[in-house]
């Protein structure tokens, strides 16, 4: 009998959401993402202390700046000898809000994955889904390198991201189901939130639904997931990202999987179109208080972790 992740690959392209190679060869992935917190853990641990050490030794005498982005290559290169698709690898989070200084940074990490032989189709550079950051992508896909906005919790940024044309969208399901969660404390009742009424799975189905009634060939990547109930919700859009922990249980799980979301679907439903420029999208932003504090976290929880991953490689050094 065909497992939950066997049959979701039926449908929607699986992803592995870790830096966690072993993983990766067990539940056999597409397409891989990281971000700093990601690669911190996974820099920490015995098994990855050569790939540090040989970050460092090869790269030891660049500014740390540059010696981190190094070590975030080398954990997408090895990556890339295990999934047949792409990895996405992210932009410091400390430059969210600075448009010129991501781009710039974006390309050092193209041109470190072309000195070690990777086509930039086989790269995706993620950045937040900051207006900033929305606006380097934009310059970035005119020159071909593609783009995975990250941090994204609204139609609005969606939106924005289809305006500039980015390769792809990874709108988080799990923290908005945190947010609302704990906004509705007392009065959140878990059954009558599951599954369609996830307050996640809903701002991804209206993002996919928006996308396909208009055509929009910008990919949509549903992330940041707490159960597989939301995963087998969200069965159809074109990509997931997921953590080992649920591709494993997918994967015991024998019970049927069910297509949930397709173009077809989103075009009869017709969602309204919606204009968008720099000042509705920050006034949407702004309306909205789970995207606008949900973002802003996000940014400073990676901020964190990457001053940590500073750390541990300048200690290493």
């Amino acid at each position: 009998m065909t497992n939950q992740l066997e049959a979701l690959r039926q449908y929607t392209t699986v992803v592995a959401d870790t830096g966690d190679f072993e993983a990766m060869r067990a539940h056999r992935p597409t397409d891989a993402t990281t971000n700093p917190s990601l690669i911190l853990k996974a820099a920490q641990k015995p098994e990855n202390k050569d790939l540090l050490a040989r970050t460092i030794r090869d790269h030891g005498h660049r500014p740390l700046s540059e010696l981190t982005e190094q070590l975030l290559v080398a954990f997408g290169l090895e990556i890339l000898k295990i999934v047949p698709g792409r990895v996405s690898t992210e932009v410091d989070a400390r430059l969210s809000f600075d448009t010129q200084a991501s781009i710039e940074r974006a390309r050092q990490i193209i041109a470190m994955y072309r000195a070690a032989g990777i086509d930039r189709e086989r790269v995706l550079i993620k950045l937040a889904s900051t207006w900033e950051g929305i606006q380097a992508a934009k310059v970035l896909q005119a020159e071909g390198i593609r783009c995975n906005l990250t941090l994204l919790f609204s139609l609005a940024q969606a939106i924005a991201c289809a305006q500039a044309k980015v390769r792809l969208i990874s709108p988080f399901v799990g923290r908005i189901y945190d947010w609302h969660k704990k906004h509705e404390g007392a009065n959140w009742v878990e059954s009558e939130r599951a599954g369609a009424n996830d307050p996640g799975v809903q701002s991804v189905t209206r993002i996919y639904n928006y996308y396909k009634t208009y055509d929009i060939p910008t990919e949509v990547m549903g992330a940041s997931f707490r159960n597989i109930g939301q995963i087998r919700a969200l069965a159809g859009c074109d990509l997931l990202t997921i953590s080992p922990e649920l591709l494993a249980e997918l994967s015991a799980s024998q019970e049927p999987l069910e297509r949930q979301l397709d173009a077809d679907g989103a075009k009869r439903q017709a969602p309204e179109w919606i204009a968008s420029n720099e000042i509705a999208f920050r006034t949407e932003l702004n309306m909205d208080a789970m995207a606008t504090e949900k973002l802003a976290e996000g940014i400073r929880v990676f901020t964190a972790d990457a001053i940590k991953l500073d750390a541990l490689i300048a200690q290493a050094r």
